[in-house]
């Protein structure tokens, strides 16, 4: 069985105190995993200064090259995980044993971590506005004749991770180029992809002491927290709650991404129905930024019907089927509350689940010994139902319609949303898009809410996260 161990500072070290990870079908234990406590915790980050240093003698430019260099390193090479070493085909069975997902959705996101890594330049470029990156080098230069001096908001960053995803890794890694130790604390059943990650920046020349690896409980995580000048946390409502308001964190929960019609191509939905059901089932509908909502003020069951039969073709298939579009659940009794809550959502009147008429078969199967839920369409006659504004781990998607009282105050009626594809002409409504605080990212036209754009903030901007701005004057 693999063990992985805590890194420290770059080096590995190994706790008497360990996890172990089930495969996610069979129950079979894949690795143990070492455990960080609160006092070890509080203790190495004691040494924040240093590892900010270890970064601080390399100038930005070179840190991108690294992390460049890294991304081959991660695609292609084999990197210890341990006393054991991990192949790139390792990693993907690994990965897929515990957390469920298909080795082909594993591969697809390997490659958008990847792309992150190789495109970092232009990421930069568009989370510092277009600025000269030599001023992270010195502290201070000049753009336009303007004098302008950036200051580290935090010694190192911390980032509570989730398991549901390996793209989101993607998130974190240009805090390397910008000077930022990184102390990571995994997700529960997805230890891989950082701990590969590290190891393949460190092969590409980054100084271990830039990195931290925390595997640890939910008190561990707090500490991570608590410690760290900034952080990023993923986790669910309930966990994200715990820190909400603190601007020393920036909160990644759910996102209630949604797909927005105006009235004037609302007629034009059978145009869309692609885009609509990518948007809601692309990497098996568990990131934050597939829909889960699809609203709009006219033909809102015909467009539900057309979807659930498009949606409804997608299937449970076995881990290493190239056509595996969804994945299971690791723990069965998460599917069946979800399952239970979308049942009693339903007992309310107003709602129907369009994609069980048609299926004629439960939302909750077992198939290959683990345990899915098929994708579900939800028609909503009102925005007022329970249904209609909710998110969960698998493709899911309430397609609700709009009075025309409502479309009067579009988006606000449809709430907080983390990606919104606006689909009008209507240069109104498109102001009122482009003008609301409650639309984190906004599409524009035929976009899907889960197409991203690596050189535009995802939740936050990273850099301003990190770095603030000082007043700066030079005397002539």
């Amino acid at each position: 069985m693999v063990h992985i161990p805590l890194i420290r500072r770059g080096k590995a070290y190994r706790s008497i105190d360990v996890a172990r990870i089930a495969h996610h079908a069979t129950r079979e234990p894949v690795a143990e995993i070492s455990q960080a406590n609160v006092g070890l915790i509080r203790r190495d980050l004691l040494a924040q200064d240093a590892m900010r240093a270890s970064l601080a003698q390399y100038p930005v430019a070179r840190l991108m090259d690294m992390t460049k260099q890294a991304a081959q390193h991660f695609l292609h090479d084999t990197l210890p995980v341990g006393d054991s070493s991990q192949s790139p085909d390792d990693y993907v069975l690994q990965l897929s044993a515990t957390t469920g997902m298909p080795h082909a959705l594993v591969r697809r996101n390997m490659q958008r971590i990847v792309s992150v890594m190789e495109n970092l330049r232009e990421i930069l470029r568009g989370l510092t506005r277009g600025l000269d990156l030599g001023i992270l080098d010195h502290g201070f230069g000049e753009v336009n004749g303007q004098a302008l001096s950036f200051y580290p908001n935090a010694k190192s960053l911390g980032v509570v991770l989730p398991s549901n995803s390996p793209g989101v890794h993607g998130l974190w890694i240009p805090a390397i180029a910008m000077k930022t130790p990184l102390v990571l604390r995994p997700g529960g059943t997805e230890p891989w992809t950082p701990f590969r990650l590290i190891q393949a920046l460190m092969k590409a020349g980054v100084p271990g002491d830039a990195f931290n690896y925390f595997p640890s409980d939910h008190a561990g995580a707090g500490e991570i927290v608590r410690q760290t000048g900034r952080s990023m946390f993923f986790g669910d409502v309930a966990a994200v709650g715990s820190v909400a308001g603190d601007p020393r964190v920036e909160l990644h929960g759910p996102g209630y991404s949604k797909v927005l019609f105006g009235a004037d191509l609302a007629g034009n939905w059978r145009e869309y129905l692609d885009l609509i059901a990518g948007s809601v089932a692309e990497n098996g509908g568990r990131s934050c930024v597939n829909a889960s909502g699809v609203w709009t003020p006219a033909h809102g069951r015909e467009l539900a019907e057309a979807l659930a039969a498009t949606l409804v073709a997608i299937q449970p298939r076995a881990a290493d089927d190239p056509a595996a579009e969804i994945s299971p659940f690791v723990d069965a009794r998460v599917a069946e509350r979800i399952s239970q809550q979308i049942d009693a959502g339903l007992l309310e009147p107003g709602a129907e689940d369009v994609t069980m008429r048609l299926r004629k078969g439960p939302r909750l199967v077992t198939a290959h010994g683990a345990t899915f839920l098929l994708p579900t369409v939800i028609h909503c006659s009102s925005s007022e139902h329970p249904l209609a504004n909710r998110e969960f781990l698998f493709p899911f998607v309430s397609v609700v319609d709009v009075t025309p009282e409502q479309m009067e105050t579009m988006p606000e009626c449809a709430g907080a949303t983390l990606a919104a594809t606006g689909l009008t002409n209507d240069q109104e409504l498109i102001t009122r898009f482009v003008q609301s605080d409650l639309i984190g990212r906004l599409n524009l036209g035929p976009l899907r809410t889960n197409r991203i754009a690596w050189d535009q903030p995802h939740e936050g901007n990273l850099f301003d996260h990190l770095y603030a701005r000082r007043a700066f004057q030079i005397a002539n």
